[in-house]
């Protein structure tokens, strides 16, 4: 998935233990585990709010693009350009 989530790096630079955070934001500490591990489809917003707030940092710094590159939209991409 092109999404990365860095949630366990905040943590750390922090130093907030993930059962502190997940009460103080009021969800389960198996929810946060799901999220720190990047096993998720998506996420609330106000979720999202929540731990910015606490963790007093920006979005950007939870999550990160990477996209996947493909040789199909590369050469689609080389084909248009031409």
């Amino acid at each position: 998935m092109p999404i990365i989530l860095r949630l366990d790096v905040m943590l750390a630079k922090r130093k907030v233990r993930s059962n502190v955070l997940a009460r103080a934001i009021g969800i389960t500490e198996a929810n946060l585990s799901l999220l720190k591990s990047g096993k998720v489809k998506g996420m609330k917003f106000d979720t999202l709010e929540a731990i910015c707030a606490y963790l007093d940092c920006q979005p950007g710094d939870i999550l990160e693009y990477a996209p996947e590159e493909t040789p199909d939209r590369d050469t689609e991409e080389l084909k248009q350009a031409g």
